[in-house]
C-alpha cells in the first residue's frame, strides 16, 4: 500500500457520533454490545460496505444510513458485517463427551425414538455438523435414536456457507479420523484443499435465519437439546437472561441446554438446574 493510500485509510475513521449511532442500532436489532474498544474492528468491516455501496468514506456511509433512510435496505448487510462468527468443529469437546457418554446412552435406554436438537447461532455450521456426525454414528453403531437438527443464525452469509457444507480441509483437523473418513468427502481437485460434508448429514440439518432478539422463537415442537454456546458473551446481563429464558421455553421438561464454558447464568431466575459444567436441564 502506498503512503498516500495509508494516509487515506487512517483518515477515514468512524467519528464518535457515528460509532455511537451504529452501536445503538446494532444493540437494538440483535442485542450485541459494541464497546469503544471494538471501533477499529468495526471500521475495517464497514469499509467493505462502503465500497459495495459506491460511497467514498465511512462518514458518507453513516450519513447514507442514518440520514438518507437506507437502514431498512442495508440492515442485513450491516448486521452481517459487525457480527462475530468464530466457530470450530468439536469446539469445547467436554460438551460432546458429556453428550455422547452420558446423555445419549440414557436416552437410548429410555427408548427415545427421535431426538430434536437446535444449534442456535450456528455460524458457518461446524457445530451442527459436529452434532450430526456424533448422533448419526451413535444411531448406526449403538442403536440410538434418529434425529433432526435445526441450525439458526442471524447472519445470512454464514448460513449460505453452512448449507453448502464445504470447508478448508484444515478446518476438519479436530474431527476424529474415523468420523472424518465417514462423513466428509475430499474435493476431486486436491489443489482446492477442501472437504465437503456428505449429503446424508447435510439433509439431516435444517438451516434458517433467526434473531435471538425476537420475542419468541418459532422452532415448532419442544426441543430435547439446545446448543447456544459463546453467544451470551456478546450480550449484557438483562439480554442474557431474556435469551436464556426464551431458549428454556423451547425445551421439553427434562431437556438440556448447553452454554459456552465462559458463560454463566448465576443469579438468573430461570426454570433450569445445572447437571454438568455449563449444561442445564429444564425443570
Amino acid at each position: 500500500m502506498s503512503s498516500q493510500a495509508r494516509v487515506a485509510v487512517s483518515a477515514d475513521a468512524l467519528q464518535p457520533r457515528d460509532f455511537d449511532r451504529i452501536s445503538a442500532y446494532v444493540y437494538q436489532e440483535c442485542g450485541i454490545r459494541l464497546p469503544p474498544a471494538k471501533i477499529t474492528m468495526i471500521e475495517g468491516r464497514l469499509r467493505r460496505r462502503v465500497r459495495a455501496t459506491g460511497l467514498s468514506t465511512l462518514s458518507a456511509y453513516c450519513s447514507w444510513l442514518f440520514e438518507g433512510s437506507h437502514l431498512d435496505e442495508e440492515r442485513e448487510h450491516l448486521l452481517n458485517a459487525v457480527t462475530t462468527n468464530k466457530t470450530d468443529f468439536f469446539r469445547e469437546p467436554k460438551h460432546f463427551e458429556y453428550l455422547m457418554g452420558t446423555v445419549m446412552p440414557r436416552l437410548r435406554d429410555e427408548g427415545m425414538r427421535r431426538l430434536r436438537v437446535w444449534s442456535a447461532a450456528c455460524s458457518t455450521g461446524a457445530e451442527p455438523y459436529t452434532l450430526a456426525m456424533l448422533l448419526d454414528s451413535f444411531a448406526q453403531d449403538q442403536g440410538g435414536p434418529d434425529f433432526g437438527i435445526l441450525a439458526t443464525d442471524l447472519d445470512s452469509e454464514v448460513l449460505y456457507t453452512a448449507r453448502r457444507g464445504i470447508y478448508p480441509s484444515s478446518m476438519l483437523d479436530p474431527v476424529p479420523v474415523a468420523l472424518r473418513n465417514r462423513y466428509a468427502m475430499k474435493a476431486s481437485d486436491p489443489k482446492r484443499g477442501e472437504m465437503r460434508i456428505v449429503p446424508k448429514l447435510r439433509s439431516a440439518i435444517g438451516f434458517a435465519q433467526m434473531n435471538l432478539m425476537d420475542a419468541r422463537y418459532p422452532v415448532g415442537d419442544p426441543m430435547d437439546i439446545i446448543f447456544c454456546r459463546n453467544v451470551l458473551i456478546y450480550f449484557d446481563k438483562p439480554t442474557q437472561e431474556k435469551v436464556v429464558r426464551r431458549l428454556a421455553e423451547c425445551l421439553r421438561p427434562g431437556g438440556l441446554i448447553f452454554l459456552g464454558h465462559s458463560e454463566s447464568i448465576t443469579g438468573f431466575d430461570l426454570p433450569l438446574k445445572a447437571v454438568a459444567n455449563t449444561v442445564f436441564q429444564r425443570i
